[in-house]
């Protein structure tokens, strides 16, 4: 196998320093070299790619690319990369910064994710990535425990403003808390305001957290949330889509929200003012068809208009206990209706209480005539509170009892 000129030796020696699979044959060797190559040489989100390598295969699809290239002609395979795709793609056909991007990624430990489960080999891959279709990502490079990705029952992304608001901030962190308590990883763009928070509060709640980034992964960004990204790497993973050395840009943190939108099962905006970025996860998660949710906030707060703005104009569920976004991530509504009926006294036994005092005791006849109730459902409605504790019979005479706590 000789692909830029490398030899086999070569490329299974890089490939081995970022791989968490052990003794690859070549097929697998060169079908993972091939997609950190197209890491390199494509701009997120390239569907022209993708739709090359559906149909070639990454490696063969890599060789076509390169045969075009040097002869700058029509390609011989059936399935030739169109004349506007070459001219994106040839200033990057440098077999150095291929093998710059794997030494980075070595250096810094970071593991080359693919689609496929090669011959057995581990194979590890955030769920709903692939269903952008030919948008999908070619690869992800990710720092932390790779097998984490498939350790939640399921992901939740919270995202929102940057210029988040203390409440904004309190209620990403009630939520995301609360649905690491409930078995759901977390996933966000570790940006300042809500995602950070929304990051912290699930590390804080020893649940899993997924961050993925513009740039590379050797490149924390924003640099102010150094320490929390590597807590992140520690206790989840950091993930992207771009190899090791690129920078984050404007658009590629644009593509970097399809990513957050289709690695969870439900999206959630917490706080966005007008002009948000997270107002385009939503779009994303919408375009997916994955539930999407918006707190609502003061209809003064700036910070609240996207929020608004969806749950008007975009069909977005209304959001405002941790529950709730657990049931739109899936979670059962019946089991949050059965917790709140549960506490929910009938209409007999609040009539009831209303005609008892913890200070004067009652006859039951005292209380037919207060509630209008007939003798059987008093007597049935007293024995049941009786049992709960929360009314007393002294010398034939009922009393309330003060609610404990």
């Amino acid at each position: 196998m000789t692909v830029f000129g490398l030899d086999d030796s070569a490329v299974r020696r890089h490939i081995a320093d970022v791989s968490e699979a052990g003794d690859l044959d070549e097929a697998a060797v060169g079908e993972r070299f091939s997609r950190a190559a197209w890491s390199v040489i494509t701009e997120p989100g390239d569907g022209a790619a993708g739709a090359l390598i559906d149909e070639l295969g990454s490696a063969e699809a890599l060789r076509a690319v390169l045969a075009d290239a040097d002869h700058a002609g029509p390609a011989t395979s059936g399935c030739a990369p169109a004349a506007e795709d070459l001219a994106r793609w040839k200033p990057r056909l440098r077999s150095a910064e291929v093998l710059r991007a794997l030494s980075l990624a070595a250096r810094v430990g970071a593991r080359l994710l693919i689609p496929e489960n090669e011959r057995g080999a581990p194979g590890y891959w955030p769920r709903g990535a692939s269903d952008l279709g030919v948008h999908a990502p070619i690869a992800l490079w990710a720092l932390g425990d790779p097998q984490r990705l498939n350790g939640a029952r399921s992901s939740v992304a919270l995202v929102g403003a940057r210029a988040a608001t203390g409440y904004g901030e309190h209620v990403a962190g009630e939520l995301s808390a609360g649905l690491c308590d409930r078995g759901f990883a977390i996933v966000s763009g570790a940006a300042y305001g809500i995602d950070g928070m929304a990051h912290r509060a699930a590390l804080a709640s020893g649940g899993l957290t997924f961050a993925f980034l513009a740039g590379g992964v050797d490149r924390f960004y924003p640099s102010g949330h150094d320490e929390l990204l590597r807590r992140v790497v520690e206790r989840g993973v950091v993930l992207a889509e771009l190899p090791c050395g690129a920078a984050p840009t404007k658009w590629r943190f644009l593509q970097r929200n399809r990513l957050i939108a289709a690695c969870s099962s439900a999206t959630v905006v917490v706080e966005a003012g007008s002009r948000s970025g997270s107002l385009n996860t939503a779009g994303h998660a919408s375009t997916l068809g994955r539930p999407l949710g918006a707190v609502p906030g003061p209809v003064t707060s700036p910070a609240s208009a996207g929020c608004h703005r969806l749950l008007r104009e975009y069909d977005a569920v209304c959001v405002t206990t941790v529950a709730e976004a657990a049931e739109l991530a899936g979670e059962p509504a019946e089991q949050v209706g059965a917790e709140q009926a549960g506490s929910r006294d009938s209409a007999t036994v609040v009539r009831l209480l209303d005609a008892l005092s913890t200070r004067s005791g009652r006859s039951v006849d005292e209380l037919v005539a207060r509630t209008g109730l007939a003798v059987p459902a008093v007597l049935a409605a007293l024995g049941a509170l009786d049992v709960d504790g929360r009314v007393q019979e002294r010398g034939g005479a009922w009393f309330a009892q003060p609610r404990r706590g």
